[in-house]
């Protein structure tokens, strides 16, 4: 062990080999022009074999493992982001949009190991630079989208983009390679095939061009007096240096056999050479190789025999099977790491972490499930334990009332749980911290830097100190821990695994091993619960028009306390939830009565604000639903709205029966409502006939409910 372990810092005394990591103060707020002081060991392409080498060993040591990833972007849209009003199949959508659309650039990697001798934890954090390139010939280009405020915020704390994009690891998820495979097996199957169905006659090309025949009489010539050589002098070829007699030939061995190198040809006379080495020379065989670069070696190979042509291009087949096996073992880059974390069966440690979670699953399984019960529960099967620090927090009453109107941001949970050792006293809490220490290597110290918040390997580093003191509260005791238990198996600690927040406004969590959502204690909400069946969705109003006046002008139609509140989800759009179930048909119906009649209503009704313009359209959720899942990419919901719903007209509640309007638009010119009309101030008006002056809103919703009432008698008889 001496001289392996060293803190990385300017001329280290030499026997500091362990960094406390609770010695020093957390890293200076709102910058990244300084480091923690924490040593995070740099990975990329060019060192990843040796730090996979290392992990595995960290990782099976480790009592549990600190996870973070950095993306090119959150949001691709101010309405992709999640409100309260977002049903769980909504909130997957969004998650889901963002998963797939921005891309992963770092990885953060941070096992902890307990060390009993010490009574510390001993943290090896690691910082993996992703950047998906393509690596296989015959698989696309990545595509991702950079969402510029979060590409300022990591440059605000020095992220390094050379590095990422010049050295950053690549990959191929789990479904990439399987379908890279199979591309393979059928290849090798078909060119098998060909090989030895395919006549010879069938691939002929006509000669047409003057330069064509002389190139293949050339071609002919020189193949012959170069075979003729091998045939006469068997043994003269041995040296490995013998030139036919025109000298443009010069003999290799391929397979401890004669062969001959073409290069410099164009891929049209290739096509001619084979068609002159089928029709001429039985002996003499086409082969087309790959380097370890990918780039193709065509030679010309001599076979004195069938059985041994045969055996040639078998050869010759496996070799290029196997090639292109190992070009797509070594392809998988990045995604060797979640594979070992997946195999382990740590315990895995995150903050709020259910989209690091989500872009891990897209970019290194597969794509994402359409709903968020397969989601949960095939990430349960690749991670059967993750914690989230976030709502951790949230199940001990003790660690409510220290985090009461704090926020729960990673870096502000660090720095308020896990304070300098100079600063125990000042603690809020009686109980003693969990020392942990970070060990870097000496023999490797160019890879180690010093961390800095909003760097995926020392903000894993954060996320594990983070639990590790969230554990004390929870009253699990580490001086019981021995090096080989594993954190997921803790009775205490079990009832807290597997649970993940969806995001920070849902006030539920996800059960990762069924798949469904709960309550999460403690989370206050800022809007009325929702009731899904009673919103409505509503988009394309003129601008200027505010929530407050959307909520003003319906309330004028279906009474005070008919809207319960109004959401804005952006300039363009608002939903609006109604106390009663039965309001949102009302309001639907009544929009679409409106906007076809030609009363003076239509002018003068309190909607007017609302639908100025003629453009306002509105739906039930489960239109906003829809509109959400879409692979659709509009900056303004809108814009979005229209888009999806362009080819769906038929899924818009607004579209009410045409037999329905014309009735209800018949009784308003005939004067005729229900007998019994409840106004807006409680009271009730008769049955009468009246001039179109009279007409009122509640007149026409009297008239729509008697439509309907009517239509369910004749539906029911």
């Amino acid at each position: 062990m001496q001289g392996r372990l060293r803190r990385l810092l300017p001329a280290p005394p030499p026997r500091a080999l362990l960094f406390r990591a609770l010695s020093s103060s957390p890293p200076p707020k709102g910058g990244g022009d300084g480091g923690s002081g924490v040593p995070v060991k740099q990975v990329t392409r060019g060192n990843l074999a040796e730090a996979l080498d290392e992990l595995r060993v960290r990782v099976r040591e480790a009592a549990f493992v600190g996870l973070d990833l950095e993306m090119s972007g959150v949001t691709s849209a101010p309405w992709r982001d999640t409100f309260e009003l977002d049903r769980d199949d909504v909130r997957y959508f969004k998650l889901r949009d963002s998963a797939e659309r921005f891309a992963a650039l770092q990885l953060g990697v941070c096992p902890f190991r307990w060390d009993p001798a010490k009574s510390a934890f001993v943290a090896h954090p690691h910082n993996f630079f992703i950047f998906p390139r393509k690596e296989l010939s015959d698989c696309p280009s990545h595509e991702f989208l950079c969402q510029t405020t979060s590409i300022d915020f990591l440059a605000k704390y020095q992220f390094d983009f050379n590095t990422c994009f010049r050295e950053g690891i690549s990959y191929l998820s789990r479904a990439q390679e399987k379908e890279a495979l199979q591309k393979l097996n059928l290849l090798h199957q078909d060119q098998t095939s060909a090989s030895s169905t395919t006549s010879e006659g069938d691939r002929d090309m006509p000669l047409e061009r003057a330069a064509d025949i002389l190139f293949t009489e050339r071609m002919k010539m020189n193949f012959k007096e170069w075979r003729d050589v091998i045939v006469s002098k068997p043994d003269s070829h041995l040296s490995g240096n013998t030139e036919c007699v025109a000298g443009q030939f010069q003999t290799v061995f391929f397979k401890m056999r004669p062969a001959i190198m073409l290069n410099g040809f164009s891929s049209h006379q290739l096509q001619l050479i084979q068609q002159v080495l089928r029709k001429n020379f039985r002996d003499l065989v086409y082969v087309c190789t790959f380097g370890e670069d990918d780039t193709s070696e065509k030679r010309v190979v001599y076979s004195d025999t069938d059985e041994d042509k045969i055996l040639l291009m078998k050869d010759v087949q496996e070799d290029l099977l196997k090639s292109r096996e190992a070009r797509i073992k070594s392809a998988i880059g990045i995604r060797h790491v979640i594979d070992l974390l997946s195999s382990e069966r740590k315990l895995i440690v995150g903050h709020s972490c259910i989209l690091d979670i989500a872009q891990m699953y897209s970019k290194f399984v597969g794509p994402l499930p359409s709903s968020i019960k397969e989601f949960a529960l095939s990430i349960h099967k690749i991670f059967p334990h993750i914690v989230d620090t976030r709502h951790l927090m949230s199940v001990d009453q003790a660690v409510q009332k220290l985090m009461k109107r704090k926020s729960k941001s990673l870096s502000s949970a660090f720095s308020f749980l896990c304070p300098a050792s100079d600063s125990y006293a000042m603690k809020p809490s009686s109980l003693s911290p969990v020392k942990i220490e970070v060990e870097g290597d000496e023999t490797k110290s160019s890879c180690f830097i010093s961390g800095a918040k909003h760097e995926a390997g020392y903000d894993a580093y954060m996320t594990g100190c983070v639990f590790a003191q969230l554990c004390t509260y929870l009253d699990i005791k580490f001086e019981q821990l021995s090096p080989q238990d594993n954190l997921a198996t803790n009775n205490k600690l079990q009832k807290h695994i597997n649970f993940l927040s969806p995001s920070w406004n849902s006030g539920t969590v996800i059960d990762l091993s069924s798949g469904m959502e709960r309550p999460e204690p403690g989370y206050m909400r800022r809007y009325p619960a929702s009731v899904y069946d009673n919103i409505v969705l509503i988009w394309g109003f003129m601008s200027k028009v505010r929530p407050k006046e959307i909520k003003d002008c319906i309330s004028k139609v279906l009474g005070p306390g008919s809207v319960i509140s109004v959401f804005s989800i952006d300039s363009t759009a608002v939903l609006v939830q109604f106390k009663k179930p039965e309001s949102v048909n009302d309001f639907l119906d009544l929009k679409a009565v409106l906007e076809r009649t030609d009363s003076a209503i239509s002018s003068l009704h309190p909607l007017s604000t609302l639908l100025e313009g003629g453009q306002t359209r509105a739906a039930k959720y489960d239109t906003y639903r829809d509109i959400c899942s879409s692979s659709e990419s509009k900056y303004l919901f809108a814009d979005q709205a229209e888009a999806v719903c362009a080819t769906s007209e038929n899924q818009l509640q607004e579209n009410v029966d045409d037999n329905l309007i014309s009735g209800v638009h018949q009784s308003i010119l005939d004067g005729t409502v229900l007998a019994s009309v409840n106004k807006g101030d409680g009271t009730k008006s008769g049955s009468k006939n009246e001039g179109d002056a009279d007409i009122t809103c509640q007149h026409i919703l009297d008239a729509l409910h008697n439509g309907r009432a009517l239509n369910g008698r004749r539906m029911r008889s």
